[in-house]
């Protein structure tokens, strides 16, 4: 098994010359990928799980069902700048992973692997980014990598309090 909260990056060029970064982190919660599963599909809770330096709001009105295709807009602050970013489902393969990827944002690429795999009582959440940052690596070096490390670690800690902290809930009584 692999340590908790296991973060690494790796780099590499693509077919067009860009400089992407993969992104990869871990987290085991004890709590069951079914109960785990649908507080990750519901994007309102987004903004508990950023870090609040961002100014993170979705703008996209819920609910809906999340299916293949779904949009996503939200807006932050990015070192004082307001952005948009539009995020669109590109795989959905409820409970174990789905694919969110920018379809307008701030980075020339940015795509999002979020799995679920059932371990030792509790579920392993499996964050895999591939991303290019806007502006390159000196832009990459400056500030996104250090931003990505941040939200994700502040992600880790808000997911323990939020899903570890609370008991799960009960079975349904049929």
């Amino acid at each position: 098994m692999r340590a908790q909260g296991l973060q690494h990056q790796d780099q590499d060029i693509n077919q067009s010359g860009v400089r992407e970064v993969f992104f990869h982190a871990e987290q085991w919660l004890a709590r069951p990928r079914d109960w785990i599963f649908p507080f990750f599909a519901n994007p309102q809770n987004l903004e508990q799980i950023t870090p609040g330096w961002l100014r993170f709001k979705v703008l996209t009105r819920f609910p809906m069902e999340m299916k293949v295709g779904v949009k996503i807009d939200y807006q932050w602050r990015v070192h004082g700048f307001p952005l948009r970013w539009t995020s669109e489902i590109t795989v959905w393969e409820p409970p174990f992973r789905f694919i969110d990827e920018q379809r307008r944002g701030p980075y020339r690429k940015w795509m999002h692997e979020h799995r679920f795999e059932e371990r030792d009582g509790g579920t392993l959440c499996i964050d895999n980014v591939r991303y290019a940052a806007p502006g390159g690596g000196w832009a990459h070096w400056l500030f996104v990598d250090q931003d990505v490390r941040r939200i994700f670690e502040f992600r880790r800690k808000r997911l323990s309090e939020i899903l570890v902290g609370s008991p799960p809930p009960e079975p349904d009584q049929d």
